[in-house]
């Protein structure tokens, strides 16, 4: 029997409008939850990215090879020799950007109380190609180096009750293993886009930390920005192979996806996203099998005369197939746009979780702002017809085995 199945499948969902509609509506909403909540995902773990490469890590750091070993102790004495690292890491092949950083466990005295928070010690002048502190003040100004002055986030500014122009006495323990105390004065408010920055951590002038600390000439890490087209590792290996050769120093040089196991659980995370992706289609299909069965057994007479004239089992499994792709094409298609529209809204707006995040330790900002991804869009359209295109299989097998007579006896 010659008939243009294509053609006829397209016309029969227009037999029962609602009905189709209510098919592809299941599979639109399916696909658009799943494109707004890999936009989601791709936005963290984007940010993540940055917020580690920038505040915390770089692409590269380099540190005393026993540091990680006996980190839980604060062992300020195994450190580089800044003059001696700097220069001769910033000259290596693939390196952009260096800095030097000392992170150290602060007390600030007020009120008679100590407060526990999270020091630093930064050059502010190399930190450029980091960090945009300039940026991130919201009141006052950068400490300048050689000043007793710090920088603190907005949220623990606001829970110690502090302000520009107070002096904080900040309590810590030395390189040396002992104790010291040095007053400074806060000279600037930094709104920071990580929560746990904003409600923990000051920075100060690199020179005034290893005062404190009895550091003097030494750092506790040195971060590095890759040039373009140079992979993170094969610089840390090269960096670590320098420093070994030229200054016989032993060091933990590592790229930062090798330092960080949360944003290694985000990538994790993905693989199950797409897999919960695929089970949320399968639900939305659902309908459409439903659809297909009462579809088939609404028109069993119709099902029989088509036999009657001629069409073959496997025509008549196509047909209903067609019909159930076209009306998953329909469903992805509009959820795809729908989907496309508010991620690019958000993309405006911004996702506001400062409160959720509020007591998270996480490298991740407190608003995220998704991007569209039109592969993500593509992959989402794609990823609906052919799933909501397969669950028809099952029923549409069932007009196939469906034998003449009974189907034209049936009313």
């Amino acid at each position: 029997m010659t008939i243009k199945l294509p053609a006829v499948a397209f016309r029969n969902i227009f037999r029962n409008f609602r009905r189709s509609m209510l098919s592809a509506i299941a599979i639109a909403v399916s696909a658009m939850a799943i494109m707004a909540l890999l936009a989601l995902l791709e936005a963290m773990e984007s940010d993540m990215a940055s917020n580690l490469v920038s505040y915390y890590t770089g692409q590269v750091r380099v540190r005393h090879e026993s540091f990680e070993q006996y980190e839980r102790y604060n062992p300020l004495h195994l450190s580089l020799a800044a003059d001696e690292v700097l220069p001769l890491v910033a000259d290596q092949e693939g390196v952009r950007a260096v800095t030097s950083r000392i992170n150290f466990p602060a007390n600030l005295y007020l009120n008679g109380k100590n407060n526990a928070a999270l020091g630093v010690g930064v050059d502010f002048a190399s930190e450029e190609a980091f960090i945009d502190f300039p940026s991130l003040v919201k009141e006052g100004r950068l400490p300048t180096e050689g000043s007793n002055e710090m920088l603190i986030g907005a949220f623990l500014a606001r829970d110690l009750h502090l302000n520009l122009g107070d002096k904080v006495t900040v309590l810590t323990s030395t390189a040396l293993r002992g104790s010291n105390a040095m007053t400074f004065q806060i000279v600037g408010i930094a709104s920071f886009p990580v929560g746990g920055l904003n409600a923990k951590v000051l920075y100060v002038p690199l020179d005034r930390a290893q005062y404190l600390l009895r550091m003097e000439g030494q750092v506790q890490e040195v971060l590095l920005l890759t040039e373009e087209g140079y992979k993170e590792r094969d610089v840390a290996s090269s960096v670590k192979k320098l420093l070994q050769t030229e200054l016989s120093l032993g060091t933990e040089t590592k790229a930062w996806k090798d330092l960080n196991m949360m944003y290694s659980f985000l990538a994790i995370a993905k693989v199950i996203y797409y897999v919960m992706g695929a089970i949320f289609f399968v639900l939305g299909s659902t309908v459409i099998i439903n659809t297909t069965m009462m579809v088939i057994y609404e028109r069993m007479r119709e099902i029989g005369t088509l036999g009657a004239l001629g069409m073959q089992g496997k025509e008549l499994t196509r047909l209903f197939l067609l019909e159930g792709t076209f009306i998953s094409i329909i469903g992805s298609t509009l959820g795809t746009i729908v989907g496309v529209i508010i991620v690019f809204i958000l993309s405006k707006v911004g996702l506001n979780f400062t409160e959720a995040m509020s007591g998270v330790d996480m490298e991740i900002s407190s608003i995220l702002y998704p991007q569209v991804n039109f592969f993500i869009a593509i992959f989402v359209w794609v990823y609906a017809i052919i799933i909501a295109s397969l669950s028809t299989l099952i029923p549409s097998r069932r007009a196939s085995k469906i034998q003449i007579v009974e189907a034209l006896r049936y009313v």
